[in-house]
């Protein structure tokens, strides 16, 4: 008997010879490396960035860019990734990602959304 030829993991892509875990953006439903993201939680009803990605909680994944904000909430997206009933308060992350775009307009080095 032949043994089977090895397989990609799923969910996993190669980064730099090393594999990297793959993410769905809430917004655009785009499948992308973690890296590229920015996890969402909800902290009492408030969706809360969590560059560092250490908050506890069920994490949500977005790009860091107001258009994919936007689709999210118009397709009410984020309690059904939170898993959470009713209406989130999204004004915090919006003023957030709204000044990082703002910083990368003007040309500065933005690291941490």
């Amino acid at each position: 008997m032949r043994p089977a030829p090895p397989t990609r993991r799923r969910g996993r892509l190669m980064k730099r010879g090393r594999a990297a875990s793959i993410r769905t953006c809430v917004g655009c439903r785009v499948r992308t490396v973690k890296s590229g993201l920015l996890r969402l939680v909800v902290v009492e009803g408030v969706i809360v960035p969590d560059p560092h990605g250490r908050l506890p909680g069920r994490g949500a994944h977005l790009h860091p860019d107001l258009g994919c904000l936007e689709l999210a909430e118009r397709r009410r997206a984020f309690p059904r990734a939170f898993r959470v009933p009713g209406p989130l308060d999204a004004g915090a992350l919006r003023a957030r990602l709204a000044a990082h775009a703002a910083r990368q307009q003007d040309g500065q080095m933005v690291s941490d959304v």
